[in-house]
C-alpha cells in the first residue's frame, strides 16, 4: 500500500530545501542575532509547493491582543495566534494540519500580520527541516553563552508586580530582609529596567524609603542637650579697699 500523496510532497520538499536551505541573512539591530525573513523564506518555498502540488492552508484558532509601552512610552499593541497549517495534496486531497504560535509588537494595525508571519515562518522551518544554508560544523568553534536572558513580563502585568513588590518592601524589617527581596526577584527587576523605567524607578524609590526608614529606627537617639544656666541679671559691685 503507497503512503499518502501528502507524505511524499513533504519529503520532497524537505529534500530539495536540504541541499542549500535558508541562510539567515538579516540582522536584529535591537537584540543583535541573525535570522530569516518571511520574504526569505517564501521566495524559496514557493516554487517547490508548486512543483510537488502542495497547498498550505492557514486556519487562525486563537487570538490575544494587549497593549504594551516600549522605552520611550509609545503605545504598541501586542498580538498573539494560535494557527493551523493544513498541508494538502493536490493529488490524492489527502491532508496533514500543523499548528503553531506566533507574536508580534506593533504601532499601528500590522501586529496581527506580523504574528501571522511569525506563525508561518515557525510550522514550515519545523515541518520540513529547513537547514541553514552555509552552517559551519558545531564542534568547529566553542562559543561561550552570555548570561542576557529575557524574562517575560509577569501574568499580572507590571503595574500590579509593581504594587505587590512594594507591598513586600513595606513589612521588610531588616536590610538582610530588603536584599532576599531584590535578590529573589533580581530577573524581573532587570526585564522591568529594560522595558518600564518609569515602574523601575518607582522600586528602586521604594527600596531606598524604606532603607532610610529602617534606619532612622535603628539609631540611637540622640542625648539631650545640657540646659544652660541663666545668667543673673545683678550686677556685682567691686568691694572697697579700707582707707
Amino acid at each position: 500500500m503507497s503512503a499518502p500523496s501528502v507524505y511524499a510532497a513533504i519529503n520532497a520538499v524537505s529534500a530539495a530545501l536540504a541541499e542549500h536551505g535558508i541562510a539567515k541573512g538579516h540582522i536584529n539591530e535591537v537584540e543583535e542575532y541573525r535570522y530569516r525573513s518571511i520574504d526569505d523564506l517564501l521566495d524559496r518555498l514557493a516554487p517547490l509547493l508548486a512543483k510537488h502540488r502542495l497547498c498550505v492552508l492557514p486556519n487562525a484558532l486563537e487570538r490575544a491582543e494587549s497593549q504594551r509601552q516600549d522605552d520611550g512610552q509609545h503605545l504598541l499593541f501586542h498580538v498573539s495566534l494560535k494557527v493551523a497549517f493544513t498541508l494538502t495534496s493536490v493529488h490524492d486531497g489527502t491532508s496533514y494540519t500543523v499548528e503553531a504560535y506566533g507574536e508580534a509588537l506593533d504601532a499601528s494595525d500590522k501586529a496581527t500580520a506580523k504574528a501571522m508571519s511569525a506563525a508561518y515562518k515557525s510550522a514550515m522551518i519545523q515541518t520540513f527541516c529547513i537547514p541553514i544554508a552555509g552552517s559551519e560544523d558545531p564542534d568547529r568553534a566553542s562559543p561561550r553563552a552570555t548570561s542576557r536572558t529575557h524574562v517575560a513580563e509577569p501574568v499580572q502585568g507590571w503595574e500590579q508586580w509593581v504594587r505587590d513588590i512594594e507591598d513586600i518592601i513595606s513589612v521588610c524589617e531588616s536590610d538582610g530582609a530588603i536584599e532576599l527581596v531584590q535578590r529573589r526577584n533580581r530577573e524581573l527587576l532587570t526585564a522591568l529596567s529594560r522595558g518600564r523605567q518609569d515602574l523601575y524607578k518607582q522600586v528602586g524609590e521604594s527600596f531606598a524609603a524604606r532603607q532610610h526608614a529602617l534606619a532612622e529606627r535603628s539609631s540611637p537617639p540622640k542625648p539631650p542637650k545640657p540646659r544652660q544656666q541663666p545668667r543673673s541679671s545683678r550686677r556685682t559691685e567691686p568691694e572697697k579697699e579700707d582707707a
